[in-house]
């Protein structure tokens, strides 16, 4: 089995910028495409960034230019850099993470959330 655990979250003041974190622990072969996801107030769980297990990367168009995505394979991390942050990207952020697990082959892990909130 594996999981997922988030960190990084807080609280900020409009311009400045949070580093979220997600480690994969647990038996695991390999981790493909991992990602970050935000769902705020009263909205539905959106996309922010994915990367693939080759480094490719995709974002929504609200954050391309403020937001990088990264990924540390030795150390199974993706990292969220986040600057310019605006009062709209308030939000629970949710990684998500692709495996190949051990005992349960592929499957997509989730993590609990850590909620980022910006102050205007």
């Amino acid at each position: 089995q594996a999981h997922v655990v988030e960190s990084g979250g807080g609280l900020v003041q409009a311009g400045g910028s949070l580093r979220l974190s997600c480690v994969v622990y647990g038996s695991i072969f390999s981790i493909n495409d991992m990602g970050w996801y935000r769902q705020r107030p009263g909205k539905q769980r959106e996309l922010v960034a994915r990367i693939s297990g080759g480094g490719s990367t995709n974002y929504a168009d609200s954050v391309k230019g403020r937001f990088t995505i990264s990924r540390d394979n030795a150390k199974k991390t993706v990292y969220l850099q986040m600057n310019m942050l605006k009062p709209e990207d308030t939000a629970v952020y949710y990684c998500n993470a692709a495996v190949e697990a051990v005992v349960v082959g592929a499957k997509t892990y989730w993590g609990q959330g850590t909620q980022v909130t910006v102050s205007s």
